[in-house]
Parts: C-alpha cells; sequence; structure tokens
C-alpha cells in the first residue's frame, strides 16, 4: 500500500497540475459550444432543435410557443446556459480523479465509483440535495441503463457469461485444459498462446476480452499463470490489437470521427505511427519470453508459481467454478461454440452496417454498431450452442436453462462496474469536461508544432484516464488536430495517430475503462488486482511512446521520414525490458 501511494500521489498531482493549467481561447462561430470558455449546452427540451415540443407549431393556441413552434426555454436558439457555475472548468475532472484515486488506494471500486458519481452530481446541482439525487439517478444511472447502445453491451455480456457456463458444465473447458497440456509444455507457451488468440481476435474489445478469458482460462490456470498476469495479456491485446486493425469495430469509429470522408484511410495511414499499441505488443512478448515481470505483477506472479495461488487476494468470481467430470466433454464443447460466436458477431458487424443492404463489406463495418452487431450475433451463437448441447446430450434441458441465471450472476461484478463506470462519465460530460480539455489542446497546438505529437498523446492519455472512455477521447481530438493541419502537412497524421494512442493508453490505465472492466471479467480477477498490476507496465508502454512521439515531431519539422521513429522505440522498448530482466536476475527472482 505504501509503494502503491507513493506511485499513485505523483501521477494524481500531474493529472490535478495539467487540468489547472488549462486555458480557454475563441475557437468557432455558430454553434455556442464550439466557443471558448462556453457554458452553453444543447437545450434539454427541444434537444437543440429550437423548436417546440407541446405543439410542434401546429396549435395556434398553445400556451408555450402560441403557435409560433418557438421553445419556451430557449427562445428557438437550440441551447441555453448551463445550470452549474463549474461546467467547463478544472473542476469538471475532480469526480473521475476522487474515484480512480479511491479505487487504487482503498481497493474497493464500487464504493469509489459511486463516490465519484456523487461528488460529480454535487457539483452539477452547485451542492443542492434534491437536485444532486435527481441529477445522480435521473441523469445518471438510469439515464445510462435506458441508453440502447449501453443495454447492448449489457445484454452480450449476460449471453457470454450464459455460453461460457454452458461450456464448462458441459465440459467443454475441461477437456479443452486436458488438450492443452499435452500441446502447451510451459507457462511462457500459455502466456504466447493467450497472446496469439488475443491478436487473432481483433473485431472487437469487449467480445476479445470475454473470449480470450473463456478459453485460456483453463490452460493459464494449469502452468499456474497468475489471473492478474492473464488480465494484462487480455487487456493488452484488445484495445492495442483493435486500433490497429482495419477491419474492426475501432476502425469503424475513427472512420466515423473524422471530418474529412476518408476515416478508414486516415486509420490505415496512423497505423505505424500508433506507437502505444505496437509498443504493448513488442513489451507483452517481451514480458513473457525473456520473463522480465516487474513490480506488484512479479509479486502476483511468484505466489502463483511458489504457492499456487492464482489470485493473490478474493476471487470474486468464485460462484463460477464447476466442479465437473475429468473425462467429461469433448474440445469441440468449447471451440464449435467460440468460433460460432466468432462468426455470428462478425455478421452481426456487418449487418449492423447495412452490409445485406447493399453496402460494401469495409462500408459496412465503417457504418456498423458494435452494440447491435455484438448482441444480436451473441444470440444466434446462444442460441446455437443450445440447441448443439441438446443435440450432444451433455446436458440436459433444465441444466441448460440453469445457465442462464448463473451466467447472469457471474457477470454481476462486470455490470455493475460498468454501470457505474458510465455514470461517472455521465457526471464528467454534464460538467463539460469534453470542451476544457478540447480548449486547452487549441490553445497551444499552434505554438508547439515541434512537440504538439507528444502533447496531444499526453492530453489523450489523461482525458481516457479521467473519463475511462477511449472513442470519446479520439472522438473529440480527431477533429481538433484536423482542423490544426492540413491532412498534407507531415505532421497530421503523426498528431491523429498520438489521438489514437492517448486515448488507448489512458483507457488501457484507467479503472473506469469497460475495456479494462471486461479484461477482468475474462480473466475473473479482482478487478483492483488487474489495475493495479497493469498500471506500472502501461506507464512503461507510454513513456517509450511518449519519447518516440518528440522524435516523430522533430523528424517532421526536419523534413525527414518521421517513419524513422517506429524501429526507435520498438529497439527502445526492448532495451528496458532487458534491463529490467537484468536487474531482476541479480536480485535472484524465482519467476
Amino acid at each position: 500500500m505504501r509503494n502503491l501511494k507513493r506511485h499513485l500521489l505523483p501521477l494524481l498531482a500531474v493529472l490535478l497540475v495539467a487540468v489547472s493549467a488549462m486555458t480557454t481561447v475563441a475557437l468557432a462561430d455558430g454553434d455556442p459550444t464550439a466557443e471558448t470558455g462556453t457554458k452553453m449546452i444543447e437545450c434539454p427540451d427541444c434537444g437543440a432543435s429550437g423548436a417546440c415540443m407541446t405543439c410542434y407549431g401546429l396549435d395556434p393556441e398553445c400556451e408555450d410557443c402560441a403557435g409560433e413552434n418557438v421553445c419556451a426555454s430557449c427562445g428557438g436558439t437550440g441551447y441555453v446556459e448551463s445550470p452549474t457555475r463549474f461546467y467547463n472548468t478544472a473542476w469538471a475532472l475532480l469526480p473521475p480523479v476522487i474515484a480512480i484515486a479511491l479505487a487504487l488506494i482503498t481497493k474497493e471500486v464500487y464504493s469509489s465509483l459511486f463516490i465519484g458519481i456523487l461528488v460529480g452530481g454535487l457539483l452539477y446541482s452547485n451542492f443542492s440535495f434534491e437536485t444532486t439525487v435527481l441529477h445522480v439517478f435521473s441523469d445518471g444511472i438510469v439515464s445510462v441503463l435506458s441508453d440502447s447502445y449501453n443495454v447492448g453491451i449489457l445484454i452480450f455480456l449476460v449471453i457470454l457469461g450464459t455460453m461460457v457456463c454452458l461450456m464448462n458444465k458441459a465440459g467443454g473447458s475441461a477437456a479443452f485444459g486436458r488438450w492443452a497440456q499435452t500441446h502447451i509444455k510451459s507457462r511462457v507457451g500459455a502466456q504466447l498462446a493467450t497472446i496469439v488468440l488475443g491478436c487473432l481476435i481483433f473485431i472487437d474489445d469487449y467480445f476479445n476480452c470475454l473470449t480470450v478469458g473463456s478459453v485460456m482460462r483453463p490452460i493459464t490456470d494449469k502452468h499456474q499463470v497468475s489471473r492478474a498476469k492473464l488480465a494484462y495479456l487480455i487487456d493488452a491485446t484488445a484495445a492495442p490489437i483493435c486500433i490497429i486493425a482495419p477491419i474492426s469495430s475501432w476502425a469503424a469509429a475513427v472512420a466515423g470521427f473524422a471530418e474529412d470522408g476518408q476515416g478508414l484511410n486516415l486509420f490505415i495511414r496512423a497505423i505505424p505511427y500508433n506507437f502505444y499499441a505496437l509498443v504493448t505488443i513488442v513489451m507483452m512478448v517481451g514480458l513473457v519470453v525473456l520473463k522480465a515481470d516487474f513490480g506488484l505483477m512479479n509479486i502476483y506472479e511468484t505466489n502463483a508459481v511458489e504457492n499456487d495461488d492464482l489470485f493473490s487476494g478474493p476471487n470474486p468470481y468464485a460462484m463460477m467454478d464447476e466442479d465437473v467430470a475429468e473425462d467429461k466433454g469433448r474440445v469441440l464443447d468449447l471451440v464449435l461454440p467460440i468460433i460460432v460466436l466468432v462468426v455470428c458477431c462478425v455478421i452481426g458487424m456487418i449487418y449492423s452496417g447495412g452490409f445485406f443492404s447493399g453496402a460494401g463489406f469495409v462500408e459496412a463495418f465503417s457504418n456498423s454498431d458494435a452494440s447491435v452487431g455484438l448482441m444480436l450475433g451473441s444470440a444466434f451463437a446462444l442460441v446455437f450452442s443450445i440447441a448443439y448441447f441438446l443435440i450432444r446430450r451433455s446436458m440436459r434441458f433444465k441444466d441448460i436453462m440453469g445457465c442462464i441465471p448463473e451466467g447472469f450472476k457471474a457477470m454481476v461484478p462486470a455490470i455493475l462496474i460498468l454501470t457505474f463506470a458510465w455514470s461517472l462519465k455521465a457526471m464528467t460530460d454534464s460538467l463539460g469536461a469534453k470542451y476544457f480539455v478540447r480548449d486547452f489542446v487549441w490553445n497551444n497546438a499552434a505554438s508547439m508544432q515541434m512537440f504538439l505529437p507528444a502533447i496531444v498523446f499526453v492530453i489523450g492519455c489523461l482525458l481516457a484516464f479521467a473519463t475511462g472512455t477511449s472513442w470519446g477521447t479520439f472522438g473529440m481530438l480527431i477533429p481538433i488536430v484536423q482542423n490544426v493541419f492540413p491532412m498534407d502537412n507531415p505532421l497530421a497524421i503523426v498528431c491523429i495517430s498520438a489521438c489514437m494512442a492517448g486515448a488507448v493508453c489512458g483507457d488501457h490505465c484507467s479503472p473506469i475503462s469497460d475495456t479494462t472492466i471486461m479484461a477482468s471479467a475474462g480473466a475473473q480477477c479482482d478487478h483492483v488486482s488487474h489495475v493495479s498490476t497493469q498500471l506500472p507496465y502501461a506507464i512503461m508502454a507510454a513513456a517509450v511512446s511518449f519519447v518516440g512521439y518528440i522524435l516523430a515531431g522533430i523528424l517532421a519539422m526536419a523534413g525527414a521520414p518521421t517513419l524513422i521513429a517506429l524501429p526507435v522505440v520498438l529497439v527502445l522498448m526492448l532495451g528496458v525490458l532487458s534491463v529490467v530482466r537484468a536487474r531482476k536476475s541479480g536480485k535472484g527472482s524465482a519467476v
């Protein structure tokens, strides 16, 4: 705990100094929310349309508009002033800072997140008791749980939990573990197999986390790989892989956020400069092959090897443990449902993007809705799995139906944390945090062009870390970068890559990130254990990436090829790992 506080306090100090230094300048005209230091928000009564939502201009005797079809709340402008004096100020980032600090210090994530939500409600209401309660529950928790996108993700989670329960009770996981014992002979092999599988499932990070976890848990458990290490490998092959995969929900998101209509092309050109994602992959393989674990992770790994303690603490998913006969089930009972799940989710993604209505495959993926695609795909995969296990007679129908509530219960920790994390994001949105960060980026862009990639990377890291959302982060920063530079400027692509890399890095570090929560659920690992063991690794990769972006900025301003920075950062990462390994060997570590 003492070491954790020593590392945590400087991090929080940097974050607070950064946000307190943010200043504002004029941005644009027209939309008042685009102006620097804006206090304006979309009118909640008319949704920024400016129209009367009572009669829609059809009733000349309407008490609200007298037939003029003008919203009485905003006077037809579509915008009103935020009711809180803390809007678009440094205070807007206080709720996530408090939640993250409490989670890392107390190791209790539920109460930490709720306290952060409560602080956001207090700031929004100007410390009014009634308004705080209404904002926290009506505009926060209830709002996020009634959002169709979020509900789709929760359904996907429940279905995945049910399928994992089905595969466990049918003996598929145990059979795969027995097969793996004859083909995967070492801890290194088990971890490398996890990495390879994670890289192959690049369609979506949510799907990656839960699928890789359900497949690899039996194997890594057999080889005494700690659940914290498994969670790290899952997390490091989720967002970092998806952000460099052209056929993924992340590529579709970036394509949608880009303003020039060439989003997918922009995404592909940015891949070689996404230093954090590429460095993380190299670091992950290097940690496994060189056995260079360090920090708290090394303690967890030592406990797993020497004491056969995979958790080094409580197992919040103990309810998922099933006693299955050793000779029950076949490998196909796990592999076939997973393959069908992958295929169905891909089809679901392109269906949601209009593939079956005439759109091309790439266009369909660019326009896809991950929530709808994953929900529909997993639903069809569940139906197939039920039919398959009935035909195989590996389970009774009553037992199969019993897996549905069991799967739901197994996902309760992840669902609860996700709900609180989404609610916390709703609080920061209602306080205008994104506008506060936006103004800082715009204000400092022109005067520090050489260091702009590194600055954008750090801002992306801090924003994603504080809000727990990577898509929201690069969705806000990419259009700003496009406004700062024309796309033929060598710095433009580097800065856009820095936006995405920073968003993934902050998302990777943040305990309130949905991907981090999913990785904990996939590995069935205590969430705070996952965050605290992963954080030093992510910070090391971020530091190396930061050096890379400084170098890329210097090369771009000098007219030299910016791609030179990529091999430099990869070699630097391997050099750092070699030093860590040498120091670890000098101390005589057993792992």
